[in-house]
């Protein structure tokens, strides 16, 4: 692999997914440029990004950022922004909501695994809110992680990662060699593909947001513009969920941390975002 070669598809992964490729992740370019390599018919990896740079194919673009861009989740991962779910954000906002509707957003949601988290949870909460309808919407850049995802169809492993023996034994069937979720849980959620670089006016207001270890990998300006788009996409009482090593500190001033919690932001009243124009609280 040349270097010109590696610089192109490091511009070209920042354009298309907002993805940083630093110098100490090149690595990572072999191990998972390979399979598609192979898949398209080149010789190596280093055929693979030498077609890349000297011919326009958009259907080769999308396999190799599809490839390149992180996927790791499993099931109520992290497990503190789901028992703030539960302890702080529920609770605040079904006293605030006299129609009971309730909108998530899980950004960037990879597989599932999180969006169905949080209906299982809704689903074992319900008696203590039985008026609350919640509606999860979860989005991803692939559509390779969305199909599985709408599938609900998942590998033993991926079962015993983080989900509680109970729910498995309610919520899932066994097919074959699978897992499959009930399709009272699938229905609960909605999927769509989207790009976060994307105008995300497209999501419509959100009452909560996810947006959980996808920043990470994003340049500075690039989060803030993400982050300033969210904000006006919640209310003045709306939550936003970061990953555990994501922060708004330094970056924006449209959030702040949640007094008492880690990973979990607030609108800043003092702030004054220039993003886009701010939706009202009633929009769709």
């Amino acid at each position: 692999m040349t270097t010109e070669d590696i610089e192109h598809l490091a511009a070209l992964l920042k354009q298309r997914s907002g993805l940083i490729l630093g110098t100490e992740k090149t690595y990572l370019i072999e191990s998972r440029l390979s399979p598609v390599a192979r898949k398209e018919g080149f010789s190596n990896v280093a055929a693979l990004l030498t077609s890349l740079r000297t011919r326009r194919d958009e259907k080769l673009i999308y396999a190799v950022t599809d490839a390149m861009t992180t996927n790791e989740t499993f099931f109520f991962r992290d497990k503190t922004p789901f028992d703030q779910f539960k302890s702080d954000v529920l609770p605040a906002l079904a006293k605030a909501r006299l129609s009971g509707d309730l909108k998530i957003w899980c950004a960037a949601c990879s597989t599932g695994q999180e969006p169905y988290s949080l209906a299982m949870m809704m689903e074992e909460l319900r008696p203590q809110y039985p008026r609350i309808k919640l509606d999860i919407l979860a989005t991803d850049i692939s559509e390779r992680c969305l199909e599985k995802a709408q599938a609900g169809l998942y590998t033993q492993f991926e079962v015993q990662r983080g989900l509680p023996i109970q729910m498995m034994v309610k919520h899932f069937e066994k097919v074959d060699d699978m897992w499959r979720l009930s399709s009272k849980i699938r229905q609960a959620v909605r999927f769509k593909k989207l790009n976060l670089l994307e105008d995300l006016r497209l999501v419509g207001r959100q009452d909560v947001v996810y947006c959980r270890n996808v920043l990470i990998y994003f340049d500075i300006e690039t989060k803030r513009r993400v982050l300033e788009q969210i904000s006006t996409l919640l209310p003045d009482d709306g939550f936003l969920f970061l990953g555990a090593a994501e922060t708004v500190l330094g970056i924006t001033d449209a959030f702040k941390p949640m007094p008492g919690t880690r990973g979990l932001y607030i609108k800043n009243p003092a702030a004054s975002t220039s993003a886009m124009p701010r939706l009202r609280a009633g929009a769709a």
